[in-house]
């Protein structure tokens, strides 16, 4: 195998491509297209230019409009482009005429996804989930597949799976689902069998979305040292540690993180991951308040959660990142809408301390362990809550 490959590394340049769809706005497109440039340099690309046009609806064909289309055809032939990606999930179609067109190859922003899913994989565990999705990503577009093997190896969108020869069949790509899925469902039944053996101890989850620094307080508040970095989906493992704050101890589990679009079938392959939520008696949502549209990745974790049917859940929300946090304060003759940019920290402290009664917040740096205390206090406090009512009878003295 290629070693740029198996290091993520993959030196392409790539065009990015997004569409201002009803409902949106320019502003949300440009942001999701920065989200996409930091997938893509997450993948080992380099961005080389970005395109984006509204429209009324898709292209059936090429998703954007003829002109669009040939204008980055155009700059991908000047600048050597490698290949083109979409934040938005594309036809086995529109894929076949949108690379006749570019003249490269494209993919989506769920095959870009699942490439770095397949990069990140360390575990056997993590690596039979990723290909389990990868698998049914192909099967739908095996004859653009057969394209590619023709032309090269390599590259973002073809690691894994996607570069053998024989598995391209679609019996055989049925039939390794199957095996895969059959895998899977051991996996899921053992690590089902280590909850049940971890006895009645309160379990607590993080949770949130990619990029936000919960591996960071995971290793904060369970003195583990995981992998941490400022990638996308730099923990795929749930990681279990026991943690003592005073004298009561409780599981903390990191999983991995949500994202907007989050490929169905990563879902559904990660069912065993996510039962760490499912299962969890509190959630420690964690959000990076220094992200410009932190509010949206709210709601994607919260949609999420609601999915999993985890939303009724005992919940503390945590900020953090607040030693990025900047406050741009708005001009008197500003009509236009506040955000979060126009509220000064101690406003956002206030709100979000009193909005929900039954969602407690707090505000910390992990990194710089600024108000790490006051989230210790606030974790005991909901874990000696529910330690109470489960062991009554107990003095909660643990032998530390």
């Amino acid at each position: 195998m290629d070693e740029k490959r198996l290091t993520g590394e993959s030196g392409e340049k790539a065009v990015l491509v997004g569409a201002t769809l009803p409902g949106t706005t320019e502003e949300v497109t440009e942001e999701h297209l920065d989200e996409l440039a930091f997938l893509t340099r997450t993948a080992g690309a380099t961005v080389a230019g970005r395109f984006t046009q509204r429209l009324e609806r898709p292209n059936p064909k090429t998703f954007v409009g003829k002109g669009k289309a040939d204008e980055i055809a155009t700059f991908i032939k000047e600048n050597r482009v490698d290949i083109a990606i979409f934040d938005e999930e594309l036809s086995p179609s529109q894929l076949k005429a949108v690379e006749k067109v570019f003249g490269c190859r494209v993919v989506d922003r769920t095959n870009l996804i699942l490439d770095i899913f397949a990069s990140r994989a360390r575990t056997a565990h993590a690596k039979t989930q990723v290909e389990l999705a990868q698998y049914q990503y192909i099967l739908p577009r095996l004859t653009r597949m057969w394209t590619h093997l023709e032309r090269q190896r390599g590259g973002i969108g073809l690691r894994g799976p996607g570069e053998t020869e024989i598995e391209t069949d679609r019996r055989v790509i049925r039939d390794k689902i199957a095996r895969l899925k059959e895998q899977l469902r051991k996996i899921d039944k053992q690590m089902a069998t280590q909850r049940k053996n971890r006895g009645k101890m309160v379990r607590v989850a993080l949770v949130g979305y990619t990029n936000v620094g919960k591996s960071t307080i995971m290793n904060m508040l369970g003195k583990t040292d995981l992998f941490a970095e400022d990638k996308l989906f730099a923990t795929l493992d749930t990681t279990v540690r026991k943690v003592v704050i005073e004298n009561i101890a409780f599981l903390l589990s990191d999983t991995v993180g949500f994202i907007r679009k989050l490929p169905h079938s990563l879902v559904e392959s990660f069912k065993s991951t996510l039962d760490e939520v499912r299962e969890a008696d509190i959630l420690l949502h964690v959000v990076d308040i220094s992200h410009p549209g932190f509010g949206e990745q709210i709601e994607v974790v919260n949609e999420t959660l609601g999915e999993l049917d985890s939303l009724s859940k005992k919940i503390i929300v945590v900020f953090n990142k607040i030693d990025l946090y900047r406050y741009t304060e708005k001009e008197e003759d500003d009509l236009s809408p506040a955000t979060s940019r126009n509220y000064s920290f101690d406003e956002l402290r206030r709100s979000w301390m009193g909005a929900n009664p039954g969602v407690r917040s707090v505000f910390i740096s992990a990194k710089e362990r600024s108000n790490v205390d006051e989230l210790r206090n606030l974790l005991y406090e909901e874990v000696k809550t529910i330690h109470v009512k489960r062991y009554p009878y107990n003095d909660f003295l643990y032998d530390l």
